[in-house]
């Protein structure tokens, strides 16, 4: 009888490879990765055609897109909050005091100084995420906000961010586990097959 179990465990073992590989990267290393990244996927048609674009706060070891925000400030740059049920909210902050200090050590918007946007208004999800493939699987930290909000994203391309390093051979993908347009890197960037994007 297979085991259950079998592909989470792959997935635990997945993740934290990826996060072990960026950690090992230094800052510059980081920051001069997430540069490069953030060049390429300001390239990118997907790109320069979304208005609303969902990203996120990177974390100290993360892959950050912060980056793009400086490259293309007449888009709507909206951020996670999240919400009870691990739930998320795409929420656009109006003003520098509009950030609070989020449920994971994260920041994130204040609700009452931003602006909502539902999810199927987005036209650009930009993804976090621990470990991917070159069918852009995605593993993510394991709390399932993504793979709950992506699917009301109707009308986004949603791409994950990510450093080489933290490429596998294949993600141990679960049957909840939402799958994502194209993955970007420093180094390539990746379209699932029958992905929705053209470079």
């Amino acid at each position: 009888m297979p085991d259950e179990h079998l592909p989470m465990d792959q997935k635990r073992t997945q993740r934290r490879l990826g996060i072990d590989r960026r950690r090992a990267l230094t800052p510059e290393q980081r920051a001069r990765a997430s540069e490069l990244l953030c060049a390429r996927l300001s390239g990118l048609s997907a790109f320069r055609n979304a208005r609303r674009v969902f990203t996120y706060a990177a974390r100290a070891e993360e892959a950050d897109p912060a980056a793009l925000c400086a490259l293309a400030p007449e888009k709507e740059w909206y951020y996670p909050l999240c919400l009870s049920g691990r739930e998320m909210a795409a929420l656009r902050p109006l003003s520098p005091d509009a950030w609070q200090r989020g449920t994971f050590g994260i920041p994130e918007p204040v609700p009452e100084r931003s602006q909502c946007c539902a999810p199927e208004e987005l036209e650009l999800v930009l993804v976090p995420l621990t470990a991917f493939d070159d069918r852009c699987g995605r593993v993510g930290m394991g709390g399932g906000y993504y793979d709950r909000f992506l699917p009301r994203c109707g009308r986004a391309v949603c791409m994950g961010v990510a450093f080489a390093c933290q490429q596998v051979e294949r993600v141990a993908a679960e049957s909840w586990d939402w799958p994502l347009d194209a993955v970007v890197t420093e180094r390539e960037t990746f379209v699932a097959p029958g992905g929705r994007i053209k470079l």
